[in-house]
């Protein structure tokens, strides 16, 4: 900003330094071109006036030449006298026979010798100099005697026009100097109050506002705002952290009178018979259901109480320690999990989320896949990352694929909304597990985003950014059971099933 308003000072004093010391300049020249050449009309008139005397009184062989020598000495020129006839009567300076023949062919003397009283003024250039011609008739009453013709150099005229134009540049340079200098501290005492306006917003967006943005500096109105600023930042702060207290609180209260409630079912269970037993069964569901919204909603609070940064996060680790985790309860429901693609190493991502990110998207592809199929996790690293190029964004991709029977484009659109669930959604969900898997992706600088898979199931993919080659060293090898690499044997000594926090 503080580039922008010196540049906006510049510019409107460059405006207004061109609009006037460009007529000026061109001013200055043209009344300097006109005063040479009225001295120069001046001295032709006294030249003529003199030398139609000197015609008269029979004296112009011995006065006009001493006459003409002395005049082109005060101008600095040459002067030629010639009669009506054409014939050279003095002149200031030495001519050959041809040019004393054609002084009669100039125009200017031509010009002269036929119009009397008129004035003729011409440029030419001479031996690489430039000259300015007067021509006058000398007249005695009505009759034409012959013609005065001065030729005056210019680069004098020329040299003081080019000094005016140089001086004009230089102090339009000095000005510009000055208004740079005053330009710059107006423009800082201006922008300093925005930017530290600018920096306290965007620690406010990030979560991390403490102190209120500084009042005391700067034009009144950025002032203004930054109180407005600091009276709003101050009432979402207080909402946010009631709605977060709320949601926490509330959510913690209720987890122990769920368990007990669970407890209580569970010892009626053996004294319930028949349709009892089916009612109790999905009473017992519901609680289960309840509890895990609870523990949803007490996740998301506590994601949402303070920012957290990304951290390098070893994906191949992560997605290998679920397969083994997951696999177990994959094989109760007659289903396959697999782990497929390359190596991505780490990627940031705030800590804990890639494992709750797993434990929602494999608990939703569990429950919609059909027995006999197989959800597959996949890993992949954009081409950007590939090929080394640290120019483009590079990307690392987690996939959890399924062969259920997906969702329509307007459902993909709502998913990740909270409490929503499919119409045709399998019983036990909460509608919390993928705005949670949501969450998690962008508080970890990622997105997450739901597509249909080629096999007409749903692909949920989670996109994160690669951590810094520095902080990454070389990838660790993770012994991959024979499962990950399409083998559906399950493993002997898998760990028990995950408690999944909150599945959608």
């Amino acid at each position: 900003m503080t580039r922008r308003l010196l540049l906006g000072y510049l510019s409107l004093a460059v405006l207004t330094l061109l609009s006037l010391g460009i007529p000026l300049g061109y001013v200055y020249g043209r009344a300097e071109r006109e005063r040479i050449i009225s001295s120069a009309e001046d001295e032709a008139e006294s030249v003529s006036a003199f030398a139609s005397l000197s015609i008269m009184a029979g004296r112009e062989q011995r006065e006009l030449p001493h006459r003409a020598r002395h005049c082109a000495e005060r101008i600095r020129g040459r002067v030629v006298i010639v009669g009506d006839d054409g014939r050279l009567l003095a002149t200031s300076h030495p001519l050959s026979a041809t040019e004393s023949r054609n002084l009669v062919s100039r125009p200017e003397i031509a010009a002269a010798l036929r119009g009397r009283d008129a004035i003729d003024v011409r440029t030419s250039t001479i031996g690489g100099v430039r000259y300015l011609s007067v021509a006058a008739p000398v007249v005695h009453g009505d009759e034409l005697q012959g013609a005065v013709r001065l030729t005056v150099p210019t680069d004098a005229v020329e040299a003081r026009v080019h000094r005016t134009w140089l001086l004009l540049a230089v102090g339009g340079l000095a000005i510009l100097t000055a208004v740079a200098a005053v330009g710059l501290v107006f423009a800082r005492w201006a922008s300093r109050p925005i930017l530290e306006l600018e920096r306290f917003a965007h620690r406010l967006a990030d979560g991390r506002f403490t102190t209120p943005a500084p009042v005391t500096s700067g034009p009144p109105e950025v002032r203004s705002l930054a109180a407005t600023f600091n009276q709003t930042a101050a009432r979402l702060e207080h909402l946010l952290a009631s709605q977060r207290a709320f949601a926490a609180e509330a959510s913690h209260q209720l987890k122990t009178p769920l368990a007990a409630l669970r407890l209580r079912l569970d010892n009626l269970e053996a004294e319930m018979t028949g349709h009892a037993r089916d009612s109790l069964s999905a009473a017992i569901t519901e609680t289960d259901r309840l509890a895990r919204m609870v523990g949803g909603l007490l996740a998301m609070a506590r994601l949402e109480e303070s920012a957290v940064t990304p951290e390098p996060v070893d994906l191949d680790q992560v997605c290998a320690e679920r397969l083994l985790t997951w696999s177990p309860l994959f094989d109760q429901h007659k289903a396959h999990l697999a782990l497929l693609g390359d190596r991505v190493g780490q990627a940031l991502a705030v800590p804990g989320a890639i494992e709750q990110i797993l434990d929602n998207l494999l608990s939703n592809a569990l429950r919609a896949t059909p027995p006999g199929s197989t959800v597959t996790m996949v890993l992949r690293g954009s081409a950007a990352d590939r090929r080394h190029l640290p120019t483009r964004p590079a990307w690392v991709e987690l996939h959890v694929i399924d062969e259920g029977p997906g969702m329509t484009a307007d459902q993909r659109r709502r998913a990740f909304d909270r409490f929503w669930r499919a119409p045709d959604a399998p019983k036990g969900g909460t509608g919390l597990g993928l705005s949670l898997v949501q969450r998690l992706a962008h508080a970890s600088g990622g997105e997450a985003t739901l597509a249909r898979a080629p096999g007409g199931g749903l692909d949920a993919a989670i996109r994160l950014r690669p951590a810094p080659r520095a902080s990454q060293g070389r990838p660790s090898r993770i012994g991959l059971p024979r499962r990950a690499r399409g083998d559906r044997s399950a493993p002997e000594s898998a760990p028990p099933p995950p408690s999944v926090r909150s599945p959608a």
